[in-house]
């Protein structure tokens, strides 16, 4: 009788891919001029990422689509969002009936701080990821998307969804 052993490395292929975008849109406008540009149709999503921090935990906005004819699954998830913790003091003063709160800055992927928003494309077909990066560029309020080495995530988990 023959044993197969299975590594788990086998189990650890990446079947997506990612780009970043720099923009100061919000998440919803971006949506909309990706929807123009690309023939998919980007809609608010009510599942948000959601992650664990030492704060607590947070949520990301993610619009979604799914292309059943090409079976590409397309995600826009926000990269950065605030988180405000409530700051408690027993201190009697003029000003002790005013809530403090520490507003603190959050990733969803830490090691790409200066990207807004991410695109996930989950495909197991091949798809001309440079021709959508060109078409995103073109997006006027774009400043710059480009293509994430998938090699260079840290925290994939965060890239479950």
């Amino acid at each position: 009788m023959a044993v197969h052993k299975l590594n788990l490395d086998e189990f650890d292929e990446i079947d997506y891919n990612l780009i970043a975008i720099h923009t100061s849109l919000e998440d919803y406008r971006l949506a909309y001029f990706i929807n123009q540009q690309l023939p998919i149709n980007l809609a608010k999503n009510a599942d948000e990422v959601q992650i664990n921090i030492k704060e607590g935990e947070t949520k990301f906005s993610r619009f979604y689509y799914y292309d059943e004819e090409n079976t590409v699954a397309w995600n826009l998830v926000q990269n950065i969002n605030e988180v405000i913790s409530e700051k408690n003091e027993q201190v009697q003063n003029l000003f002790s009936n005013t809530n403090e709160g520490i507003s603190t800055k959050v990733y969803l992927l830490p090691e790409f701080k200066k990207a807004d928003y991410f695109l996930k494309i989950d495909s197991n077909n091949s798809i001309d990821i440079n021709e959508i990066k060109v078409i995103l560029n073109t997006i006027d309020n774009i400043t710059t998307a480009y293509t994430v080495e998938t090699k260079q995530i840290k925290s994939k988990n965060n890239l479950i969804f």
